[in-house]
């Protein structure tokens, strides 16, 4: 079968998929996301909704959306921070779109009755919206297809593990052993993010691990217990990701609507360090050494800081917003 098609059973089959029954966060799961690292990243992400939501005009109400929303730990903490901008918090309408039933429970205990639940974006009623998706695009189902003997090949899942079969990529240039990924499904999401944007006023911050440009790489990896194991196996016990290709995200959301800077340059912006010299000043020498292992975890330009990116997207005619093109 294709390689998307294995990544989306393996990932959400009913019954045997890994996102579908468990809890796969923090340091009894498999990995570890930027909000369960330290409240202080959805502080960041929580002041920077509330500023773009004044100069999109402080609209009475707005769908603030989350893509993947994990335990409900980046959302709960966005509207924490919020609170600094009168009026953000009457106003949001909150949509989540999350296709675990056994994270739909997590979330709900954490934010109570005040979500709505959608299985797609598709679902999310019409007006102005801010949406935020924290390590989402990452686990959309890719195709790989690699390059031998002149000809393209096609990465494909069988019973003795991936193997090979001819395919035609009229046009796609590369040199023998490169290996490129496409991700239709990734790139309709975004489509339709792009769509919404041109007919309802609003905003989408998009953070993940990948690259700025396109390029040839193999960058699927399957992850269990914090350690890499192989794609083929543990099917539906292991996470299945690859980098995004923020480039062709941001051509399918829209061109010329979109920036993008690493995950670093975002937070140091956004006052990272200083809200943890704020933090630090009040807390005891275990506390001030948390602190420094959390700033290093989240920028640090060998761990989470340049490895992640965070891209804008806006309605036509906005402006974009700070820190993009500012730094």
């Amino acid at each position: 079968m294709q390689l998307d098609r294995y990544m989306t059973l393996c990932l959400g089959h009913p019954a045997h998929g890994y996102y579908m029954s468990r809890d796969p966060f923090g340091e009894r799961g498999d990995f570890i996301t930027a909000p369960e690292v330290s409240q202080i990243f959805g502080e960041l992400i929580g002041v920077w909704l509330a500023s773009a939501w004044a100069n999109m005009g402080s609209p009475t109400t707005f769908n603030l959306v989350e893509l993947g929303p994990g335990r409900g730990t980046l959302m709960a903490d966005i509207l924490k921070a919020s609170n600094v901008m009168p009026g953000f918090g009457e106003a949001a309408r909150i949509h989540l779109v999350e296709m675990s039933p056994a994270l739909q429970a997590l979330q709900q205990k954490k934010l109570g009755a005040s979500a709505a639940w959608h299985d797609r974006f598709a679902g999310i009623p019409e007006g102005p919206m801010l949406l935020v998706a924290n390590e989402f695009f990452d686990a959309i189902p890719i195709r790989q297809f690699e390059k031998r003997g002149g000809a393209w090949f096609e990465r494909c899942v069988g019973a003795e593990g991936i193997g090979l079969t001819p395919a035609a990529l009229d046009g796609i240039q590369g040199a023998d052993g490169d290996v490129i990924e496409f991700a239709p499904q990734r790139s309709q999401i975004a489509e339709e993010i792009g769509e919404r944007l041109v007919s309802q006023r609003g905003v989408a911050l998009i953070i993940d691990y990948g690259h700025l440009q396109a390029a040839p790489g193999d960058t699927l990896q399957a992850i269990r217990a914090h350690k890499y194991v192989g794609v083929t196996e543990c099917p539906g016990e292991s996470d299945l990701t690859s980098h995004v290709d923020f480039e062709a995200l941001g051509k399918a959301i829209a061109p010329g609507q979109c920036a993008a800077i690493t995950q670093r340059a975002f937070l140091l912006a956004m006052g990272l360090e200083q809200r943890a010299a704020i933090l630090t000043a009040k807390a005891d020498a275990k506390t001030r050494e948390i602190l420094a292992r959390v700033v290093s975890r989240l920028a640090g330009e060998a761990e989470m800081g340049n490895l992640f990116k965070v891209m804008v997207a806006t309605s036509p005619g906005m402006a974009t917003p700070y820190p993009f093109g500012k730094i």
